[in-house]
């Protein structure tokens, strides 16, 4: 039996529908050479990793932590689609709705790393809209299984799942199951983009410069666009603003800079959806970060890297 003292194990009995964009990302390790007639460095492939990425990644985090999750999102009728099909469907406590647009490329996203150093990044993807026929089937989707779980995350990388009006009207179909969302829009969203998740009970931000004055902005977006809850992230750390106050965490030591957003909405999620308190969901959602920046791609939080960081 788990300790309902343990705010840690009771994130496994958390329960949370995701609906976002997925990606395959794929790393390709080697080593540099510069003897090619073409007068270009030459990588010598030693190993390849693919791992599910964006809303999928969001995904591998919550069933890191023990949580059982349902999933809809859209691939391309392409190989990579099927890879990542495959991917998602592997994990354990998923059940998948990965949709198949027909002529869409399912984004991939590919890393080459000599001696795990990056050299470059490839991306192939289509970002236009779902079409309005398929937007009407992931809603259809997301109001059945909003009744079989306690929390709906929207995770949006600006690949065209989530394209408006569509995440207002998942807000709407949430509300009338009295189920919360969490948002997180696309890094460096407009106002326009976030005025698209208004109303959402939480909404996660990361911005990669440091924030001025976290929480005044923190407060300015919750006010512009009802939010319940904002936790916004930068390279300093974590500030949390509610109606009923503000917390903040400082960046996890050893972390690189960067905000592990999968990671920090996974947490935040899970807290939410087993209802623990706002300053808890950001400890939690710091202690995540932690666990995993600079961990490695395929570095997932789990429950003992949180009770370590969390003492």
């Amino acid at each position: 039996m788990d300790d309902p003292a343990d705010p840690i194990a009771r994130l496994a009995h958390a329960s949370v529908l995701v609906i976002g964009d997925a990606m395959l990302d794929r790393y390709v390790h080697g080593s540099l050479r510069g003897d090619s007639p073409e007068a270009a460095p030459v990588l010598t492939e030693d190993r390849e990793l693919a791992l599910p990425g964006g809303a999928a990644n969001v995904v591998r985090q919550l069933t890191g932590l023990g949580a059982a999750v349902a999933f809809i999102a859209v691939v391309g009728d392409d190989p990579s689609g099927s890879d990542l099909t495959g991917l998602v469907g592997g994990q354990p406590n998923v059940e998948p709705w990965l949709l198949v647009e027909g002529g869409r490329t399912t984004t991939v996203k590919t890393r080459y790393l000599a001696a795990g150093r990056p050299l470059l990044r490839a991306d192939r993807e289509q970002t236009h809209p779902i079409p309005e026929r398929l937007a009407e089937r992931v809603l259809r989707i997301a109001r059945d299984a909003m009744a079989a779980t306690s929390l709906t995350v929207l995770s949006d990388y600006g690949k065209g799942v989530l394209a408006p009006p569509l995440p207002a009207r998942l807000i709407a179909a949430a509300r009338e199951a009295a189920r919360p969302v969490v948002a997180a829009p696309p890094r460096g969203a407009s106002a326009a983009a976030l005025a698209a998740y208004a109303g959402a009970d939480a909404v996660l931000l990361c911005a990669a410069e440091p924030v001025a004055d976290a929480e005044a902005a923190a407060r300015a977006l919750r006010a512009a666009h009802g939010f319940g809850l904002v936790l916004l992230g930068d390279p300093a750390g974590l500030t949390l603003v509610d109606g009923t106050g503000a917390w903040q965490a400082a960046r996890p030591e050893g972390a690189d800079g960067t905000v592990p957003t999968d990671a920090v909405l996974a947490c935040l999620a899970a807290a939410l959806a087993v209802k623990l308190p706002p300053a808890l969901a950001l400890r939690l959602a710091a202690a995540g970060a932690g666990s995993v920046a600079g961990a490695g791609a395929a570095a997932a939080v789990r429950p003992e890297a949180l009770r370590a960081a969390l003492g």
